[in-house]
C-alpha cells in the first residue's frame, strides 16, 4: 500500500485532527505509512486582524489546498467550518468523519453562566455569529476581539484578559481544555456555526485509490447535516465570516434545519426552520436560505459585508 502524506496546518487543533485521521488509517490498514506535511496558511499568519477584516474566503485552506493541488500532499483534514462552499477545480471533501458536538462554550474563570456575567463583563471572540447571538441575549455585555489557537486564547482568559471567552465545544473537547467555569451554549438558544463540529476529508477528485482507501471514516448522516448546512450557507452566498448560523438534527428520514442571520449588534434577527428528506438535505438548506433572504436577510448581509471592506 502507498505512503500517505496528509496537509495540515500546524496548530494543536489542526494537528489533533490529522493525528486522529492518521491513527484511524494505521488501525485500519496495519503497516501503512502515514506521514504530515504542516502548512502555514493567511488565516495563521495574520492574527492581528478580526477574520471579518481579513477578507476573502478560505482563509485556513488555500495554501492547503494548492499543496494538494501540486501532488505535495494525498489529502487534508480541515474543521468543515472553515471550508468554503466552492473548492477549486479538481478536488473534493467526500469523506466527512462522525460529528463531534456541536455547541459553543462559554468559558470563565469567576462566572459561571452567560446569566451571571455582570453588566460591562468583558467576553473575547473573534466570531461575528458568537457577537451577534450574544449581544441580541445580553446587550450589556462588551465583546472584545480576541484570536488565536485555542490554547492560547484559554490562557489568555486564565491570565485575566477578559471576564469570559466563547469558543467550539468540539475543539475544547479534541484538546482538553477547559477552565474553572463553564457552560454550554447550544440549541436553541444559541446556534452553531455551519458544520461546527464536524471534520472533512479533501482529496483529488483524480484519486480513487486514496477515495477507497478513506471510505471506512465516511458517516453519511453527518455528511447530510454537513450538505443541509452548507447548503444554506450557498444559498446565502455567505464568507466574509458574517453571523450566519445553522443547525441540523434528525427526524426520521428527514432533516430539520433551522437557520439564523443577524446584524452585527444582534439586532434585527431572522430565524426559520424547514424540513424535509435528508437525502435532499443540501436542497432544504439552498430553500431555507431563500425563504430567510426574502423575509430581509439581503439587506442585513449587504449591511455586513459594507463592514467588512472596511480598514
Amino acid at each position: 500500500m502507498r505512503k500517505i502524506t496528509i496537509a495540515t496546518r500546524g496548530s494543536k487543533l489542526a494537528l489533533w485532527q490529522a493525528n486522529h485521521i492518521s491513527d484511524l488509517l494505521r488501525k485500519e490498514y496495519p503497516g501503512i505509512e502515514v506521514q504530515l506535511l504542516k502548512i502555514k496558511t493567511k488565516g495563521d499568519i495574520i492574527l492581528d486582524v478580526p477574520l471579518a477584516k481579513v477578507g476573502g474566503k478560505g482563509l485556513f485552506v488555500k495554501e492547503i489546498e494548492e499543496a494538494l493541488l501540486a501532488k505535495k500532499a494525498d489529502l487534508a483534514v480541515h474543521s468543515m467550518k472553515d471550508v468554503p462552499t466552492q473548492l477549486p477545480e479538481g478536488l473534493e471533501v467526500g469523506i466527512i468523519p462522525p460529528r463531534e458536538a456541536d455547541t459553543d462554550t462559554l468559558l470563565s474563570v469567576k462566572y459561571a453562566s452567560l446569566k451571571d456575567l455582570p453588566a460591562g463583563a468583558v467576553i473575547g471572540t473573534s466570531s461575528l455569529r458568537r457577537q451577534s447571538q450574544l449581544l441580541a441575549l445580553r446587550d450589556d455585555l462588551e465583546v472584545k476581539f480576541l484570536r488565536g489557537n485555542l490554547d492560547t486564547r484559554v490562557g489568555k482568559l486564565l491570565a485575566g484578559d477578559f471576564d469570559a471567552i466563547i469558543l467550539a465545544t468540539a475543539g475544547l473537547n479534541r484538546l482538553n481544555l477547559s477552565a474553572p467555569k463553564s457552560e454550554i451554549l447550544g440549541p436553541p438558544t444559541f446556534l452553531p456555526a455551519v458544520a461546527q463540529g464536524a471534520l472533512g476529508i479533501e482529496y483529488r477528485i483524480e484519486d480513487t485509490e486514496i477515495q477507497d482507501i478513506l471510505k471506512f471514516i465516511h458517516h453519511e448522516e453527518t455528511a447530510q447535516q454537513v450538505r443541509a448546512e452548507r447548503g444554506f450557507l450557498t444559498g446565502l452566498e455567505g464568507g466574509c465570516q458574517v453571523p450566519i448560523a445553522a443547525w441540523s438534527v434528525f427526524e426520521g428520514e428527514n432533516i430539520k434545519l433551522t437557520g439564523f442571520v443577524a446584524d452585527i449588534d444582534g439586532t434585527s434577527p431572522i430565524r426559520m426552520e424547514r424540513t424535509g428528506l435528508a437525502v435532499e438535505a443540501w436542497d432544504i438548506g439552498m430553500k431555507l436560505a431563500d425563504d430567510v433572504l426574502a423575509k430581509g436577510a439581503k439587506e442585513i448581509l449587504d449591511r455586513v459585508y459594507a463592514e467588512c471592506g472596511k480598514g
